[in-house]
């Protein structure tokens, strides 16, 4: 990072004094409060759904800059996570399902927290940052890494303990891919993420005197979707609705980019708004769990030198296409929640434009004034969280793989501001383009229009070209 910009930060937040007085003690470190929500959609009160109820995530949003259209790299848990994590796009990783940890094809990777590790930050993290499946692996480390941090912590909570409880409306699929609930029994302290909250304040005041980086990776709205009674009790059941949808509008959309082909999994409607009524509880439910940190940090004075970043792992359908859950490159699937706060709400506002959540590796170094390693492949967002308007020409590219009769396909989406243009197989298995100035909900794709074959061609340049087969080619992920 060259001088003259760690200076501009510095100063913008008030940290560097003036080169006359060298002789002053160095300005302290910011610390970094690391967020991470499981599934999470971005249906959230502060991104424009009202009926979704999360006062804490909203006004966290209200106090730095939201990013409306931020986007995973694959929208699937690991992949998304050791993308995010480790600074690399899946074609680089070859990490394209949940079995596969990062070390076993980068052994030298220099992960995020790993950098803020290497420069005497207290590294620690609660719960889910990298990836394990949840149910089945909650209390576990599952695909963890070891050299990202100093202390670890596994909560297990009475919501696993209580899983013969679970309901699950899709019996022949797995709890951790199932349209599954349950109403929690007990407090919210006896929870898993009500845990998470716990150890995180408790790591947050034992180490309070040192530049901190504590990861909190709360387990829900994964499925299945768990809450207690008080969060149902915030969504009656009649006025849960699901979408209304042109009639036969994926009929429009290459097969291979569904993952689901009767809708909803056969689901009777009324099991699904009882299902899409859980997901929404568990929202509000891990919402409340979040308050508790920004509580904390408040109390401990700490919200004056820490930035404070949430994300949603990837984004969730919740019967838009008549689809359910991730694995999708349509936008509910691709976008996810993104907010970076930085202290004392210096900067605040929405952004629009598209980002990475690759970007948010290079963002936090260059906030804390850490040289970013140069095979990382994001840009930093600094110039958007000081002028959320400000030009931003990268668009945000999203890839997956569906299963086809020849084996794995490949799926890869570009997004700019108007335009998701969409490509199977380099085209040769179909191509969608959503003009999202005019259908925001994607419900016409203009991919076989010839009126659009000059923007198609633009938008086609911007795809990155389909890459050599590793030597050890990954399998299809399960969707858990």
């Amino acid at each position: 990072m060259r001088t003259s910009t760690r200076f501009g930060l510095a100063l913008s937040f008030g940290f560097l004094i003036s080169a006359a007085a060298a002789t002053s003690p160095p300005a302290p470190k910011l610390n970094v409060l690391f967020i991470a929500v499981d599934d999470l959609t971005a249906a959230l009160g502060c991104y424009g759904y009202p009926q979704v109820q999360t006062p804490n995530m909203d006004r966290l949003a209200a106090r730095g800059v939201r990013f409306d259209r931020a986007y995973c790299q694959y929208p699937l848990c690991n992949p998304s996570r050791t993308s995010l994590l480790s600074g690399l796009r899946p074609d680089t990783t070859h990490i394209y399902n949940n079995s596969i940890q990062l070390r076993t094809v980068f052994p030298d990777a220099i992960t995020l927290p790993q950098l803020f590790r290497n420069h005497d930050y207290y590294v620690a993290r609660v719960g889910k940052l990298y990836h394990y499946g949840v149910p089945g692996q909650i209390g576990t480390s599952g695909l963890d890494d070891p050299p990202s941090w100093q202390e670890v912590v596994n909560p297990r909570g009475r919501d696993k303990d209580d899983e013969a409880d679970v309901i699950n409306f899709t019996p022949q699929r797995g709890l951790g891919s199932a349209l599954a609930w349950m109403e929690a029994k007990g407090t919210d302290e006896e929870q898993t993420d009500g845990k998470v909250a716990i150890e995180a304040i408790r790591l947050l005041e034992a180490h309070q005197a040192k530049p901190f980086f504590i990861a909190a990776g709360f387990y829900r709205p994964h499925v299945p979707d768990i809450a207690t009674k008080k969060y149902f009790d915030l969504y009656p059941l009649e006025k849960i609705t699901l979408p209304v949808e042109p009639a036969g509008h994926v009929t429009n959309v290459p097969p291979v980019a569904l993952t689901s082909k009767q809708p909803g999994y056969g689901v009777e409607e009324e099991k699904l708004r009882q299902f899409k009524r859980a997901y929404l509880a568990s929202i509000s439910f891990v919402d409340a769990q979040i308050g508790k940190l920004l509580d904390a940090l408040d109390r401990l004075g700490l919200a004056d030198n820490t930035v404070v970043v949430l994300f949603g792992d990837h984004g969730w359908l919740l019967g838009e296409h008549g689809q359910w859950q991730k694995m999708l490159l349509f936008e509910e699937s691709a976008r996810a929640p993104l907010i970076i706060a930085l202290p004392n709400a210096k900067r605040k506002g929405v952004c629009p434009r598209p980002v990475e959540f690759l970007d948010i590796y290079p963002t936090l170094a260059e906030l804390c004034g850490l040289e970013v390693p140069a095979t990382v492949e994001g840009k930093s967002l600094w110039p958007l969280l000081k002028n959320p308007q400000a030009k931003w020409s990268k668009p945000a590219l999203t890839q997956v793989q569906h299963a086809s009769p020849n084996g794995p396909v490949s799926g890869y989406s570009v997004r700019t501001e108007q335009w998701r243009y969409t490509e199977w197989d380099g085209g040769k298995l179909g191509a969608e383009l959503y003009d999202h100035k005019n259908d925001p909900h994607e419900w016409r794709n203009l991919g076989n229009d010839s009126q659009y074959a000059k923007r198609i061609l633009e938008l086609k340049k911007l795809l990155p070209p389909p890459p050599p087969k590793p030597a050890r080619q990954a399998k299809r992920a399960a969707t858990r």
